[in-house]
């Protein structure tokens, strides 16, 4: 999964070039804009999963439910002051992707128990690349225990090439990567190297 911030000037393009350089997911949150200005961008993005060349791409929207209903994403990531899962799925209905932030071991097994969520961001665990440290990293070792729990398990925080090998070799289902390309620059010389070790044969 791909954690995009900003999509800069041109979001249908770039998402556009995130889907074709191997991001699967991309993960809109922009505090930033309008709620007319966030709907559009959601839209495009939507559209630009719906012609992108790689098999399962998916736009989901943060915390606006509102947001990702309108638009047609396919599902949405929550937050602690956003709806309630059962909520989110009341609105969204059966087939959305409903995924949630978690920072600890315990957290993941509460919401695996609860059965409420497709898939779980499990954060830092590693220092984010994105900014301040704002809690300390978890380490390779709690994606091991949080994948037990039986909910798919997205390792997020300080991910590059090696660490997402790591990540999937100790049971993520995927990886989510924001300050690797908050920096810009072309999305196929960011992702090939991510998309190639995550590929990589067990």
């Amino acid at each position: 999964m791909l954690d995009a911030a900003g999509l800069g000037d041109a979001p249908g393009e770039r998402a556009s070039a995130l889907f074709a350089a191997g991001a699967d997911w991309i993960q809109l949150r922009d505090r930033s804009l309008s709620d007319a200005a966030l709907l559009a961008v959601a839209r495009t993005l939507v559209e630009a999963s719906a012609v992108a060349a790689r098999e399962g791409s998916h736009i989901v929207v943060n915390k606006r439910t509102d947001v990702a209903r309108v638009a047609g994403a396919h599902g949405v990531h929550l937050g602690f002051d956003a709806l309630d899962p059962a909520s989110a799925r009341e609105v969204l209905g059966g087939s959305a992707l409903i995924g949630r932030s978690l920072h600890s071991v315990d957290e993941v097994r509460s919401s695996a128990s609860a059965g409420d969520v497709d898939y779980v961001h499990l954060a830092p665990i590693w220092d984010p690349n994105s900014k301040p440290t704002e809690r300390p990293s978890l380490g390779v070792e709690a994606i091991r225990e949080a994948a037990a729990a039986g909910v798919p398990v997205i390792a997020q925080g300080g991910l590059d090439p090696g660490r997402a090998r790591e990540a999937i070799d100790a049971g993520a289902a995927g990886v989510a990567v924001t300050g690797t390309l908050a920096r810009g620059g072309d999305p196929k010389a960011v992702l090939a190297p991510l998309r190639d070790r995550l590929d990589e044969p067990t």
